[in-house]
C-alpha cells in the first residue's frame, strides 16, 4: 500500500464519519475507550473498557450483549504519539536496540498517528484502525514476505503497515445466550498491555510485549456466559501474519473474568505451528500460555501482574521460555500518577548434536527491565510522561558508543553492551 493509498483511505474514513459524528457528545466516549474511565475523571481507578478489550473479549456485557459506542452506531477516534528519548549508552547509531516502538536516541520522534472507527447497529460490528509513523514499521517487523506473478500480488509488511486492526462481526443469539463471531487482522489478546500508549500505564512497553506477537488475522467467537465471565475460540494464521509462513494454522482458547473497579482477570492458551516452511528446526507445534490479572486494591492503587510461558518442541530438543511482569500504579493526586514495573524474560535455545534451534525472541538467553513512570494527565485526554527504564541482558544485547556492523542486511550493527538506561519524555493526545 502507498502513502497516497493510505492518506486517501483515511480521508474517505472521515468523509463516511462526518454525519454520524454530528450526534454524538464531544464528550462522550471515543471509539478506543467506550467509558472512557482512563481519563482519570473517575478518581483514578482502573481502565476496565480498556482491559477487557486487551483480554479479548472486550467486556462480555458490553461488546458481546449490546453495543460499546452509543449512543451513536458509528464513532470516529484516533490518537497521536510523540517523544523524545536520551539513552545514556549515546549509540552512534541513535538506536535504543530491543524496545519495540520508543527506540530513537536523542531525536524528537513522532512515533505514531492513528484514526479508528468503531461501528455496532443491529449486531453488525466492525472495527478499523489506521496507523502511519515508525511504529507501524515496527508492528510488522516480523510480517512474512511473499512473491507475487501470474496476476497475484507480492505481500510483506509494506502491504499491511498503515492497518493496525480490521474486522467485522456479528452478534447471534442461539439458546438464549449471546455469541459474538468475528473475523479479520486482531490485535493480540496475549498480554495486558495495548498498541496505544494512551491505554497502558507506563510509556514503554515491556519485554514481554515486545518479544510476544502484537497482532494476528483469522476468525474468533465470544461467547458471554455471564455479565462477568466469557469464552473465546479462535483460529489465526499464526504469531504476526496477515499472510501464513506455513501451511498450519493456529488455535486459541481463553477465558476472562472482569469484574469492574474490582479486578480482571485472562487465562489464555494460544497454539500452532509458527516456524516457516522449510526451516531446519521442522513444523514442530509450539504452545504458549499466558495469564494476567488486574486488581484495583483501592480508590487510588492498581497492582497487575503477568506470566507468559512456553514450549516448542522442534528437531534440535525442546526449546522453551518463561516471563513475567509487575505493575504498581498510584495516584498521588487527581491528575498525578506514579508508575512501577519490573519485568524479566528468559528463553533457552533447543540443542543437540545436529545443532542448534533459532532463538524465538532474543539474540541472548535473559533480558530484563526496571521502569518508573510520572504520568500527568493536564486534561482529561491528554498524557506527558516521564520515564526512567534500565534494561540488562546476559550478555550484549544494546548499542554504546561507536557502534559498528558486519554490514550485512540481517545485522547492519553489532550490540556491543548488556546493559542501557534511557530517560523518555512522551506525550499522547486522543479524541
Amino acid at each position: 500500500m502507498t502513502r497516497r493509498c493510505a492518506a486517501t483511505l483515511l480521508l474517505t474514513v472521515v468523509a463516511f464519519s462526518a454525519p454520524a459524528l454530528a450526534q454524538v457528545d464531544g464528550g462522550g466516549p471515543s471509539a478506543s475507550d467506550a467509558g472512557d474511565v482512563l481519563s482519570g475523571g473517575d478518581g483514578g481507578a482502573l481502565d476496565f473498557s480498556r482491559e477487557t478489550e486487551r483480554l479479548g473479549a472486550a467486556s462480555a456485557a458490553a461488546l458481546v450483549g449490546g453495543p460499546t459506542v452509543a449512543p451513536s452506531a458509528f464513532v470516529l477516534g484516533g490518537y497521536a504519539e510523540a517523544f523524545y528519548q536520551w539513552n545514556f549508552n549515546q549509540p552512534s547509531n541513535q538506536l535504543t536496540a530491543l524496545r519495540g516502538f520508543d527506540n530513537r536516541h536523542n531525536t524528537f520522534t513522532l512515533a505514531n498517528v492513528a484514526l479508528d472507527a468503531q461501528w455496532d447497529f443491529e449486531d453488525v460490528v466492525g472495527r478499523v484502525t489506521l496507523q502511519v509513523g515508525h511504529t507501524a514499521d515496527s508492528y510488522y517487523s516480523a510480517e512474512p514476505s511473499r512473491e507475487g506473478g501470474a496476476g497475484v500480488n507480492a505481500t510483506s509488511a509494506s502491504l499491511w503497515k498503515f492497518v493496525q486492526q480490521g474486522f467485522v462481526g456479528y452478534r447471534f443469539k442461539p439458546l438464549g445466550r449471546t455469541l459474538l463471531v468475528q473475523g479479520g487482522l486482531f490485535l493480540s489478546p496475549i498480554g495486558p498491555e495495548a498498541m496505544a500508549v494512551r491505554d497502558n500505564w507506563t510509556w514503554s512497553r515491556s519485554n514481554l510485549f515486545f518479544g510476544l506477537p502484537y497482532y494476528h488475522t483469522g476468525v474468533r467467537a465470544t461467547l458471554a456466559l455471564s455479565g462477568e465471565w466469557a469464552v473465546t475460540l479462535a483460529g489465526y494464521n499464526g504469531w504476526n501474519s496477515v499472510t501464513d509462513n506455513n501451511e498450519g494454522k493456529s488455535v486459541s482458547v481463553q477465558v476472562t473474568y472482569a469484574k469492574p473497579d474490582v479486578v480482571a482477570l485472562s487465562l489464555l492458551y494460544f497454539g500452532g505451528v509458527e516456524r516457516s516452511t522449510g526451516a531446519l528446526e521442522g513444523q514442530p507445534w509450539r504452545h504458549l500460555f499466558d495469564a494476567h490479572v488486574t486488581w484495583s486494591a483501592s480508590s487510588r492503587l492498581s497492582l497487575l501482574a503477568h506470566a507468559n510461558g512456553g514450549v516448542e518442541p522442534n528437531r534440535f530438543g525442546l526449546s522453551a521460555w518463561v516471563g513475567g511482569a509487575a505493575y504498581a500504579r498510584y495516584q498521588v493526586l487527581t491528575q498525578l500518577f506514579l508508575v512501577a514495573r519490573a519485568d524479566a524474560f528468559f528463553e533457552h535455545r533447543a540443542a543437540n548434536a545436529e545443532g542448534v534451534a533459532s532463538s524465538l525472541f532474543w539474540p541472548v538467553s535473559s533480558v530484563g527491565s526496571g521502569t518508573l513512570t510520572v504520568d500527568f494527565r493536564p486534561h482529561p485526554r491528554v498524557s506527558a510522561r516521564l520515564e526512567l527504564r534500565h534494561d540488562r541482558a546476559s550478555g550484549n544485547a544494546w548499542f554504546a558508543g561507536a557502534v559498528e556492523g558486519d554490514g550485512s542486511i540481517m545485522t547492519p550493527w553489532l550490540p556491543n553492551r548488556p546493559t542501557q538506561t534511557t530517560l523518555t519524555v512522551g506525550v499522547t493526545s486522543w479524541f
